[in-house]
């Protein structure tokens, strides 16, 4: 049971294996100009990309769909998805920002103005100050409990799923609020909504995605295939991202405040949460100098793979050296602070421009 709600630590292969997620590596050959995430391996999983692949190359048109849950702070692994959707926006593809205000009220029990709060202040903000364009008009962000489109479609969409399959697919139980019950449905429209006519009609979509949420691109297949008669949906594409390893050895957790470098925190504290990180450093150095470090299981890595170094030479250049033993944690984490000091220097400036640009986005939906 994979539970989108929760903040466990999944196994990639059980999940590729179980849930039939096709390797990303398969198709990787044939993406012009792939980002780094693809390149290196974090995006892992895939179902149907070939589809969104196809449109990218002739130039037909597709749509990206990823939601917010404006719940809490946003961290640096919550930019892997402004990261994807930055390239998107360059490959021409109509691009969908639900923010989940009634998924963070059925949830996480957070009122709908608060959530509106989160999301100008914490992940608009961000978005925008990280490079994502919201001037371009291929870009659609709004709130779930104000867009009456999608609820409308959910109500439809409700119709062909029952109460056993809900639980089949979430573990919801007698307990459930029947609130959390309705919001996947609400999810599901996100997704389709981008489908109807009155949006240009059936078009090739990818969700791009954590592992944790596969249950609603599974829900939202099993639906657009039930009512393909009725809007000719085209089941939804999905890739899957790995999850940065928190600054404890657990999964980065914004409920979890030990485990995270968030997006707004001021150049020095940032640059202290690398030097605390746990790495994968022997127990003595005499031990690092003659077995190698683990750069595999360490977080100071992830972070230079993930956000730091764009250079791939240069990251390999750094693995290598941790494998020989030839640089010492203390030595790699002065790097790494230092990139990521310069990183958070050069995004509080920009976030202090984004906030205003960020009201604005809501307040013309």
């Amino acid at each position: 049971m994979i539970d989108p709600w929760s903040s466990a630590i999944l196994d990639y292969e059980k999940l590729i294996e179980q849930f039939g997620i096709k390797p990303f590596s398969d198709l990787l050959d044939d993406v012009d100009n792939p980002p780094i995430l693809m390149k290196r391996g974090i995006i892992f999983g895939q179902r149907d990309y070939g589809r969104i692949i196809k449109a990218m190359k002739e130039e037909t048109g597709f749509a990206v769909v990823t939601g917010m849950m404006p719940s809490g702070k946003m961290h640096i692994g919550h930019k892997m998805i402004v990261d994807q959707l930055i390239w998107y926006q360059k490959q021409g593809a109509d691009i969908y920002i639900p923010i989940a205000d009634m998924e963070s009220y059925s949830a996480r029990g957070i009122e709908f103005e608060e959530s509106r709060k989160l999301a100008i202040t914490e992940y608009l903000t961000n978005y925008i100050a990280l490079g994502l364009d919201f001037k371009k008009r291929n870009i659609h962000t709004y709130l779930q409990s104000e867009n009456k489109a999608v609820q409308d479609l959910a109500y439809i969409l409700g119709r062909k799923v029952n109460l056993n399959e809900m639980k089949s697919i979430y573990g919801f139980s007698g307990s459930t609020n029947i609130s959390h019950l309705y919001v996947p449905l609400v999810q599901v429209a996100d997704i389709l909504h981008p489908q109807l006519e009155e949006f240009g009609g059936p078009k090739p979509t990818v969700v791009p995605v954590g592992p944790d949420q596969d249950p609603h691109i599974r829900l939202t297949r099993d639906i657009a295939e039930r009512f393909k008669n009725k809007y000719r949906f085209i089941a939804p594409s999905s890739t899957y991202h790995r999850f940065i390893t928190g600054l404890t050895g657990d999964k980065m957790s914004s409920s979890k405040p030990k485990t995270a470098i968030f997006l707004s925190d001021s150049p020095e504290i940032a640059e202290k949460k690398v030097k605390s990180a746990k790495t994968g450093g022997r127990e003595s150095l005499e031990d690092q100098r003659q077995l190698g470090g683990i750069p595999e299981d360490c977080v100071v890595y992830e972070m230079l793979l993930y956000h730091l170094v764009s250079s791939d030479a240069e990251l390999k250049e750094m693995y290598h050296d941790c494998k020989q033993g030839t640089i010492m944690c203390g030595e790699c984490k002065k790097i790494a602070s230092g990139m990521m000091r310069k990183f958070f220097q050069e995004l509080s400036k920009k976030r202090m421009i984004a906030e205003d640009d960020a009201r604005k986005i809501l307040n013309r939906n």
